[in-house]
């Protein structure tokens, strides 16, 4: 074989292969309907890379544990990776954040109903939609309301779903009122007092403690940045606002490239803060909704706390004004530390449900009993199966997505929540409103 030949053929097996790549990846994200995610069956190992079933019925049941895997969109991705891994850290499993069968056995606790549902979007639901988002802070000014951009953006928040994953699931049918789709089923919001904040900044978690030392929920979390990072220590739930509007100004926050003057920009779920504030004793610190809900593990915050807009509302209902603490934990060190949790280095389960057939793994005996009853989930009749079109991948997310011009040096604070916290007196609070179950 001559050099020019051997090159060639190299060549030649460099592009093969490379073409070869695209045609993997998009076998890993081949269309699936509600049914299958309904039949999906764990059979042992990680869950499967790209978009599957099973990772969307993962996805739900972390959910409804309390244990927030972000948005429901089917990928397995970071977010998805720290729920298991603050699951096995409640549960006292080792954590690895890698699916398993003790992991698996311990959510079915939370399959007594179906994880998909069948809804009809109401006259409602596409009532006060907004045609887009500016990124400009002068033309957001001029808004009446930050409002959500689409129905199925609306209803992605309502059932913790990214908006693309509603369109995935129901292909061809269009949002309007009238049309039955088929989404995920989330338990209502946690009802519960929340005394002890953690915030893990290296694990981009925040775990809510009751008085009890008990675990409530944990949801994933975007927390500062290199360049604006959270603040250090303990500190107090200072007051609380929902759907709060935010007060642009450049002598005190960042500066916008050509908006030099004050600005109020309305209220919103596309606000800068999401649909709700909860403000710190630490002036200009907050734990806030976003926008951008899927994107939490990409985005970086001016120092505060980024969570969704569902996951921050539910926590707004939990704290108490001044009888909260929000410890930020120092990098390198975790909530498994602080807590005593999860140090188990074998799985304390002994008992593995899986399909017939499947290899039963070598397991310790139990050293405690674990249980993990869902009060809120009570066992329902199943919908009917409908037939299953070929689903495809719907429109790109439509909410804004890019951060606002950094500034020359770091700030001290938290422009957004410099704008909000001077506006709430100490122990302010506006109470949710009560949501029926979705």
């Amino acid at each position: 074989m001559t050099r020019s030949y051997a090159s060639r053929l190299a060549l030649a097996l460099c592009l093969a292969l490379g073409l070869a790549l695209p045609a993997h990846a998009q076998q890993q994200d081949l269309p699936f309907t509600a049914d299958q995610i309904e039949a999906a069956q764990y059979g042992g190992g990680d869950l499967p890379g790209g978009r599957s079933a099973l990772t969307a019925k993962v996805q739900m049941l972390l959910d409804r544990s309390g244990t927030s895997p972000g948005v429901i969109d089917g990928f397995k991705g970071g977010m998805s990776q720290s729920a298991i891994k603050a699951f096995e850290r409640r549960t006292g499993l080792p954590q690895d954040g890698i699916m398993d069968p003790h992991v698996w056995n311990l959510l079915q606790s939370y399959a007594t109903r179906p994880v998909t549902q069948f809804y009809v979007i109401t006259p409602e639901d596409a009532a006060g939609l907004v045609a887009s988002i500016p990124t400009d802070y002068a033309e957001k000014a001029l808004m009446a309301e930050l409002s959500h951009t689409s129905v199925a953006e609306r209803l992605g928040e309502r059932f913790h779903m990214d908006e693309r994953f509603i369109a995935f699931l129901n292909p061809g049918i269009a949002m309007v009122p009238g049309a039955t789709i088929r989404v995920m089923a989330p338990n209502p919001p946690l009802r519960g007092q929340v005394t002890r904040i953690i915030i893990d900044k290296d694990n981009r978690r925040v775990a809510g403690y009751d008085a009890r030392g008990q675990m409530v929920a944990d949801y994933p979390a975007t927390i500062g940045s290199t360049a604006t990072p959270s603040p250090a220590g303990t500190h107090q739930v200072r007051n609380v606002a929902i759907n709060p509007n935010y007060t642009y100004n450049p002598d005190v926050n960042f500066r916008q490239a050509g908006n030099d003057t004050p600005l109020v920009i309305p209220p919103g779920p596309n606000g800068p803060v999401g649909s709700v504030w909860i403000g710190l004793t630490k002036p200009t610190y907050g734990i806030h909704g976003t926008p951008t809900p899927s994107q939490l593990f990409q985005n970086a915050s001016n120092g505060c706390v980024r969570l969704t807009n569902w996951d921050a509302e539910e926590l707004a209902r939990m704290v108490a004004i001044g009888g909260t603490t929000v410890e930020f934990l120092d990098s390198g060190v975790t909530i498994a530390e602080v807590t005593g949790a999860g140090r188990a280095t074998t799985p304390p389960v002994a008992a593995i449900a899986l399909p017939e057939g499947t290899a039963q793994p070598v397991t310790p005996d139990p050293q405690q009993p674990l249980a993990l009853p869902d009060p809120l989930a009570a066992p329902v009749a199943a919908a009917p199966a409908a037939a299953a079109p070929t689903p495809q991948v719907g429109p790109q997310d439509t909410t804004e997505s890019t951060a606002p011009d950094a500034p020359a040096t770091p700030p001290a604070g938290d422009p957004l929540s410099d704008a909000l916290t001077g506006a709430l007196p100490e122990g302010f609070v506006v109470p949710l409103p009560d949501e029926a179950q979705p």
